[in-house]
């Protein structure tokens, strides 16, 4: 039977992780055994550049904390080693990042145990497809080109009309107030 101190400590530490898995907007459980020092550093540095909170976890604490959430379905894969990543902004950073340093070792060192998003447990299937999607800067910039798309080539039509019949087409400089 552990110590009061120790007991405290613990339930501090569950009480902590269910605040961030509750106010998580996605995150993904991780198998880390056989990485190196080196690439341990460089996927933690990888996780900060994508605003990631990375960290290993012991299994009994991170059950205690699914479980407050209710997120029991990750119970069975919580054996072994694992850490965690977790987002508080961009939905899709966790299982692009992890799923980008998973492929570098075909699933022998370093897997995705689980995954979830706005407090649904996600198939593996569901997290290897948010994976693959696009950042969120480049799903705008994809946006943003396809609304500029057409204006941009009303303005080439209506140059190019303007030009035709022998006028010039130039902007007029608005009045500065004074």
């Amino acid at each position: 039977m552990p110590n009061a101190k120790v007991l405290s400590e613990k339930q501090a530490i569950v009480a902590e992780l269910t605040e961030k898995l509750k106010s998580a907007s996605s995150g993904v459980l991780v198998d880390y055994k056989g990485i190196t020092v080196a690439q341990d550093t460089a996927l933690r540095a990888e996780c900060r550049k994508n605003e990631l909170d990375y960290a290993v976890v012991k299994n009994t604490l991170v059950r205690f904390a699914i479980n407050n959430v209710g997120m029991e379905e990750m119970d069975p894969v919580l054996n072994g080693t694992t850490s965690m990543a977790l987002s508080h902004g961009d939905p899709i950073a966790p299982m692009r990042v992890i799923n980008k340093f998973a492929k570098q070792f075909n699933g022998a060192k370093f897997t995705i145990k689980a995954g979830f998003m706005d407090g649904k447990v996600l198939s593996m299937d569901e997290i290897r497809a948010l994976a693959e999607l696009p950042s969120k800067e480049a799903l705008q910039a994809q946006v943003l080109g396809t609304m500029l798309a057409p204006i941009t080539s009303l303005a080439i039509v209506l140059k190019a009309i303007c030009e035709q019949k022998g006028g010039t087409v130039e902007a007029e400089a608005p009045a500065a107030a004074e």
